[in-house]
Protein backbone atom coordinates (compact mmCIF):
# COMPACT_ATOMS: atom_id res chain seq x y z
CA UNK A 1 0.00 0.00 0.00
CA UNK A 2 0.60 3.21 -1.11
CA UNK A 3 0.00 6.21 0.88
CA UNK A 4 0.88 9.95 0.24
CA UNK A 5 -0.10 12.56 3.16
CA UNK A 6 0.52 16.53 2.91
CA UNK A 7 0.80 19.18 5.53
CA UNK A 8 1.66 22.59 6.67
CA UNK A 9 -1.22 24.17 5.35
CA UNK A 10 -2.66 27.02 6.82
CA UNK A 11 -3.71 30.72 6.69
CA UNK A 12 -1.28 33.35 5.54
CA UNK A 13 -1.36 36.90 4.62
CA UNK A 14 -0.52 37.95 0.98
CA UNK A 15 2.93 38.02 0.50
CA UNK A 16 3.72 35.79 3.40
CA UNK A 17 4.86 32.26 3.00
CA UNK A 18 4.22 28.64 3.26
CA UNK A 19 5.79 25.06 3.43
CA UNK A 20 4.09 22.02 2.38
CA UNK A 21 5.43 18.68 2.75
CA UNK A 22 4.28 15.35 1.38
CA UNK A 23 5.49 12.16 3.11
CA UNK A 24 5.07 8.67 1.34
CA UNK A 25 4.72 5.40 2.87
CA UNK A 26 8.09 4.29 4.21
CA UNK A 27 7.14 0.53 2.91
CA UNK A 28 8.39 -1.32 -0.36
CA UNK A 29 6.08 -0.02 -1.98
CA UNK A 30 5.92 3.58 -1.13
CA UNK A 31 9.90 3.47 -1.48
CA UNK A 32 9.38 1.90 -5.01
CA UNK A 33 6.86 4.27 -6.19
CA UNK A 34 8.74 7.24 -4.17
CA UNK A 35 12.35 6.69 -6.53
CA UNK A 36 10.98 5.78 -9.75
CA UNK A 37 8.38 8.72 -10.45
CA UNK A 38 8.12 12.10 -10.88
CA UNK A 39 6.54 14.02 -8.31
CA UNK A 40 3.96 17.12 -8.59
CA UNK A 41 2.05 19.13 -5.98
CA UNK A 42 -1.26 20.34 -7.37
CA UNK A 43 -4.01 22.64 -6.10
CA UNK A 44 -7.83 22.47 -6.47
CA UNK A 45 -9.30 25.76 -5.75
CA UNK A 46 -13.33 26.05 -5.15
CA UNK A 47 -15.42 25.71 -8.46
CA UNK A 48 -11.98 24.97 -10.21
CA UNK A 49 -10.02 21.75 -11.66
CA UNK A 50 -7.28 20.22 -10.14
CA UNK A 51 -4.03 21.66 -11.72
CA UNK A 52 -0.20 20.89 -11.26
CA UNK A 53 1.92 23.18 -10.00
CA UNK A 54 4.81 21.86 -10.07
CA UNK A 55 6.70 18.74 -10.43
CA UNK A 56 10.13 17.23 -9.88
CA UNK A 57 12.21 14.22 -11.26
CA UNK A 58 13.81 11.48 -9.66
CA UNK A 59 16.95 13.52 -9.82
CA UNK A 60 15.71 16.98 -9.32
CA UNK A 61 14.77 18.50 -12.67
CA UNK A 62 11.91 20.45 -11.83
CA UNK A 63 9.01 22.10 -13.87
CA UNK A 64 6.26 24.93 -13.14
CA UNK A 65 3.37 26.34 -14.33
CA UNK A 66 3.90 30.08 -15.04
CA UNK A 67 1.16 31.23 -12.28
CA UNK A 68 3.75 30.20 -9.49
CA UNK A 69 7.19 30.14 -11.86
CA UNK A 70 9.45 32.54 -9.38
CA UNK A 71 7.71 31.89 -6.02
CA UNK A 72 7.19 28.36 -5.55
CA UNK A 73 10.36 25.96 -5.23
CA UNK A 74 9.34 21.96 -5.38
CA UNK A 75 12.02 19.81 -3.43
CA UNK A 76 12.19 16.11 -2.68
CA UNK A 77 14.45 14.04 -0.08
CA UNK A 78 14.76 10.48 -1.66
CA UNK A 79 16.37 9.03 1.42
CA UNK A 80 13.03 10.33 3.75
CA UNK A 81 10.18 9.81 1.14
CA UNK A 82 9.71 13.42 1.37
CA UNK A 83 8.76 15.66 -0.90
CA UNK A 84 8.53 19.81 -0.20
CA UNK A 85 6.89 22.55 -1.62
CA UNK A 86 8.19 26.41 -0.44
CA UNK A 87 5.76 28.67 -1.16
CA UNK A 88 6.74 32.58 -1.11
CA UNK A 89 5.27 36.03 -2.09
CA UNK A 90 1.66 34.15 -1.31
CA UNK A 91 -1.21 35.66 -3.40
CA UNK A 92 -4.95 35.09 -2.62
CA UNK A 93 -5.30 33.01 -5.68
CA UNK A 94 -3.14 30.74 -4.34
CA UNK A 95 -5.86 29.56 -1.99
CA UNK A 96 -6.60 26.06 -2.71
CA UNK A 97 -6.15 22.65 -1.25
CA UNK A 98 -2.90 21.37 -2.38
CA UNK A 99 -2.17 17.75 -3.20
CA UNK A 100 1.41 15.69 -3.82
CA UNK A 101 0.58 12.44 -5.75
CA UNK A 102 2.75 11.10 -9.11
CA UNK A 103 3.26 13.14 -12.31
CA UNK A 104 0.83 11.90 -14.14
CA UNK A 105 -1.13 11.51 -11.21
CA UNK A 106 -2.17 8.20 -9.80
CA UNK A 107 -5.89 7.67 -9.01
CA UNK A 108 -5.29 5.67 -5.70
CA UNK A 109 -2.40 8.22 -4.40
CA UNK A 110 -4.74 11.19 -3.75
CA UNK A 111 -4.58 11.80 -0.10
CA UNK A 112 -6.90 14.82 1.89
CA UNK A 113 -4.79 17.69 0.62
CA UNK A 114 -3.91 20.35 2.72
CA UNK A 115 -5.65 23.64 2.80
CA UNK A 116 -4.15 27.06 2.66
CA UNK A 117 -5.81 29.88 2.44
CA UNK A 118 -3.83 33.18 1.21
CA UNK A 119 -5.89 36.04 3.10
CA UNK A 120 -5.95 39.54 5.32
Amino acid sequence: QVQLVESGGGLVHPGGSQRLSCAASRNIFGITVFSINDLGWYRQAPGNQRELVAAISPDGSTNYTDSVQGRFTITRDNTKTMVYLQMNNLKPEDTAVYYCNTDPSTDRYWGQGTQVTVSS
